[in-house]
């Protein structure tokens, strides 16, 4: 059974596809503008479904400056969905690289990065970005390095893992036999073999990404107004809690949709892959 056709997963890949298309074409066909601040007084704090004085339908309400929120959203969505993809494929991509040539390499070289791995382990990935982010100054490129920089350990120790034993069956020695050189045996034979496991932890690691990069956005240090994100529509609409509520639950329920459905799929290609290597489960990254 394919991962795909797996139990319960059509919903979450529904919801991340239709997601995935309205954050791309939907800002494009809808007619409000997400950044226009026109009649403020007229238009603001608007409830979902309503109409403002110049005829605009608002399903989802508008903020405080008369902006309307599905416009908003959908604009957040897609920068929180380039920037959480983003950050999960670098780390992930870091991850196998550093992994896989402390693996091979050995000695010195696999005890320094299997120490720094583990100190940086050893430390709250929020910590170290809310520290990196700081340093670094917000915006969306800043946050997709800094998601990348504190992401790659646990890819690291899994891939590292992989290359040990992958490095001793059969295949390598043959094609070292054949005059094979050590980079060539390592990204062209061993590598390919260690990457099922470097996949599933970039898949999980998208959500955990996106909901990353929404707390650092909530905090001011990752994406900045006017520019929306979930994290800074969220931020935006805290105070009005009691007398606006939709202003931060609109974004705030985008975010949990999207970060169980993420989080489902990994699983799925998880349980698929442990299927295939004898029920081996594999570990999950958390914030």
């Amino acid at each position: 059974m394919s991962v795909l056709g797996a139990r319960g997963v059509r919903g979450p890949l529904l919801f991340l596809a239709a997601l995935t298309v309205a954050a791309v074409v939907g800002p494009a066909l809808w007619s409000a503008d997400p950044s226009a601040i026109g009649d403020v007084l007229a238009t603001r704090l608007l409830p979902p479904g309503a109409t403002d004085a110049g005829g605009a339908w608002h399903p989802l309400g508008t903020d405080r400056f008369g902006r309307d929120l599905l416009a908003r959203t959908l604009v957040a969505a897609r920068l929180s969905l380039a920037v959480g993809v983003a950050g999960s494929v670098l780390s992930g991509a870091l991850g196998t690289a550093l992994g896989a040539w402390a693996a091979w390499r050995g000695g010195v070289t696999d005890l320094a990065v299997t120490a720094l791995a583990d100190a940086l382990l050893a430390v709250p990935r929020i910590v170290l970005l809310l520290v990196v982010a700081a340093l670094w100054g917000p915006g969306a490129v800043t946050t997709v390095a800094v998601l990348a920089v504190t992401g790659w350990m646990g890819v690291a120790r899994l891939v590292r893992a992989e290359v040990l034993g992958v490095r001793r069956r059969d295949f390598v020695d043959g094609a070292r036999a054949l005059g094979a050189t050590d980079a060539r045996l390592l990204w062209r034979h061993v590598v390919p073999n260690a990457l099922g496991a470097a996949l599933v932890a970039t898949s999980l690691g998208v959500g955990n990404a996106i909901l990353l990069e929404s707390g650092l956005s909530f905090l001011g240090l990752g994406i900045q107004p006017p520019a929306p994100s979930w994290g800074n529509l969220i931020a935006g609409g805290r105070e009005l809690i009691i007398t606006a509520p939709w202003v931060a639950l609109v974004p705030g329920l985008a975010l949990v949709a999207t970060v169980l459905a993420c989080t489902r799929l990994g699983d799925a290609v998880r349980d698929r892959l442990a299927g295939e290597t004898a029920g081996v489960r594999l570990p999950v990254e958390r914030a």
